[in-house]
């Protein structure tokens, strides 16, 4: 993440139209990718650069580098004033780091997600600004309250599903809880699957939730930031 916080970067001046999530990132599980994919260490080789700078080592938010998403794949917005922020979603991609990064920057897609964490050692990029609308559960009304985390890997296979990505997720997403007053709970953190509607299977039944939460809960609690950033 760069010097600037979260959510004090310039909004597009004319927000994109609220669209359904149209790509399936987790769901049906695809093979496209997978067959260059072998050991644990080359999962996540190919990611681009970030744009800026990580988080400083003090935040409460693991190390996050700013790979915007196209402008016409999320709604910009004003959160939590113009829509508050209850749930964290979590997903599985379907897809490699790279490959998932092009998609959020094809303005095409019409698809993103606030967070991509890679599989091989946590790297975390964000794509779309905290206060603007990422289009990630194909369902509105969840999208415009929730933070949207996508895990890179395939629901089917649980060796993507590594020490290192539950545990800078679990980071990601205690801090997120903390900044919005969300409880740590299953309640509040849901896998895609679990939203109304939807028709994708993701996290899938390889994701360990039981130890996920535990991982969450046992964050250290963190100060809310204060509003506007």
């Amino acid at each position: 993440m760069d010097e600037t916080p979260l959510d004090d970067m310039p909004s597009d001046e004319t927000p994109a139209p609220a669209l359904p999530r149209r790509i399936a990132l987790g769901g049906v599980v695809t093979l496209l990718g997978a067959a260059a994919l072998g050991a644990a260490s080359a999962f996540s080789i190919g990611r681009p650069a970030a744009s800026a700078e990580s988080r400083p080592p003090d935040s409460p938010y693991p190390p996050t580098h700013w790979i915007p998403a196209n402008a016409a794949n999320y709604t910009a917005s004003g959160r939590p004033d113009a829509y508050p922020v209850e749930y964290v979603v979590i997903h599985v991609t379907q897809e490699t780091f790279p490959n998932t990064v092009k998609i959020f920057q094809n303005p095409a897609a019409k698809v993103s997600a606030h967070y991509l964490v890679a599989s091989a050692d946590g790297y975390t990029a964000q794509f779309v600004r905290e206060r603007d609308v990422a289009w990630h559960a194909g369902n509105w009304n969840y999208n415009t309250r929730s933070i949207g985390i996508e895990h890179e890997g395939w629901v089917d296979r649980p060796e993507y599903f590594t020490d290192a990505l539950y545990r800078a997720s679990a980071r990601l997403t205690a801090a997120v809880c903390d900044r919005y007053g969300i409880p740590r709970t299953r309640e509040r953190i849901i896998g895609h699957v679990e939203v109304p509607g939807s028709t994708h299977t993701d996290p899938g039944p390889y994701w360990d939730w039981a130890r996920y939460m535990d991982l969450v809960a046992g964050q250290p609690p963190a100060v809310r930031a204060p509003r506007g950033r």
